[in-house]
């Protein structure tokens, strides 16, 4: 199919607060343009994205995986689902010998040999860990149900049910196909089996202040509620780091590769491009829409994005981030929005002349307020994430039915 690549842009405004921290516990930060930025890492934004997808029921279910070490524990309550007579041990067993066949990734004791868990009564108790994987292990659910009707198949004597090269065949082929959509988006590695591995569709780049921020230190004070007049003292003192900025977000996404990874699409009934175009639709949507929540309880930091840029080409993903290589000043009234927003509407225009393919490249804008009007002439203007999501899934659908 032709190439297509799809990239959204965002200009996001969020108060004091820690979205994303590092090892010490300050909001993460990177030196861009010879001066410290605040930074919030791809792998969190990535991470609220895929939680998106399945918190605001943009896709069913059977469509999402699961990321676990505890891949085990999961086979195993598909396989005694299916079969009630396969007691849990014997699942657990089952569940082990048939992921490392599939995968080729070994499933080892934890280090922790116990853990706790609740009873049906609500008590906890001390339970025996199950096995798990050396690393995350990324399937889908229609993958987990495969391998889980193997396993009950071969439960007489699954070992010999799987040195028979046909079964295992078929374990690794159920493994490896039907991927679901955040496995198709952000791909799967395993270290023990390349083969096994799925290039993601995805790239999040870390997103950036476009001026120059130095994190902040809150001293805090907590009273014990029970303390006299006569006692004054704070029960608990402490400091949080935290810093303010307006973020640039970008994130690309090849429709090709997209297509590639569903295969011949999630459901027998349908189309490629029906899934292709409903995972664009999730991802676009739950990109833009979603926020990293470290310390939220803290600074209750919920803000959207003041302005979204997203274009469809054929050429290569680009971003813009080098607008703000020389970072942004604050207005003499205060703010970066106004600025950023008229630094990307004179930059995006001058790429797009240098390099792009403007025949072929469509562009839409969502925007809020007057501080972000510099960008009305960028593209068609949607007036919600709702009409720019469906404009961006049509038009991705006609482009993929079009003749290569």
């Amino acid at each position: 199919m032709n190439r297509i690549f799809l990239d959204v842009h965002a200009l996001q405004t969020v108060p004091p607060s820690n979205l994303n921290r590092d090892d010490t516990g300050a909001p993460k930060s990177a030196v861009y343009g010879g001066v410290p930025r605040a930074r919030v890492s791809s792998q969190a934004w990535k991470r609220v994205t895929r939680e998106y997808f399945r918190g605001e029921q943009l896709l069913d279910p059977s469509e999402l995986g699961v990321r676990t070490k505890k891949v085990a524990e999961l086979l195993a309550a598909r396989i005694t689902g299916l079969d009630a007579s396969v007691e849990d041990a014997q699942a657990l067993r089952l569940a082990a010998e048939v992921i490392e066949t599939a995968t080729g990734s070994k499933i080892q004791a934890p280090e922790r040999t116990t853990r706790k868990a609740k009873t049906e009564a609500g008590a906890e108790e001390e339970k025996e860990a199950a096995p798990e994987s050396k690393y995350l292990m990324f399937l889908s659910s229609r993958q987990l149900d495969g391998l889980a009707a193997l396993a009950v198949e071969g439960a007489a004597d699954i070992t010999a049910y799987l040195k028979d090269k046909a079964n295992k065949a078929r374990a690794k082929q159920i493994a490896d196909t039907r991927h679901s959509v955040d496995i198709a988006l952000f791909g799967r590695m395993v270290a023990d089996s390349a083969d096994f591995n799925v290039d993601a569709a995805t790239q999040v780049a870390h997103a950036i202040s476009v001026h120059r921020v130095d994190n902040e230190s809150d001293y805090y004070t907590a009273v014990d509620d029970e303390n006299t007049d006569a006692e004054t003292g704070a029960g608990m003192i402490g400091t949080v780091d935290f810093n303010s900025a307006t973020l640039y977000r970008y994130a690309a996404l090849s429709v090709h590769q997209l297509a590639a990874n569903l295969g011949e699409g999630l459901r027998e009934d349908e189309p490629l491009t029906t899934p292709v175009r409903r995972a664009v639709e999730a991802f676009v949507h739950a990109f833009v829409a979603s926020l990293p929540k470290g310390k939220i309880s803290t600074f209750g930091h919920h803000t959207l994005p003041d302005a979204v840029v997203v274009k469809l080409s054929t050429t290569r993903p680009i971003s813009f981030v080098a607008a703000f290589e020389e970072p942004v000043t604050a207005e003499a009234s205060g703010g970066h929005l106004r600025e950023a927003s008229a630094r990307l509407a004179d930059y995006i225009p001058e790429v797009e002349r240098a390099y792009g393919d403007e025949q072929s490249t469509m562009t839409w804008v969502l925007r809020v307020g007057a501080t972000t009007d510099k960008l009305t002439g960028l593209g068609q203007q949607t007036p919600s994430l709702s009409a720019l999501v469906t404009a961006v899934g049509q038009a991705v659908a006609d482009r993929m039915e079009k003749p290569a």
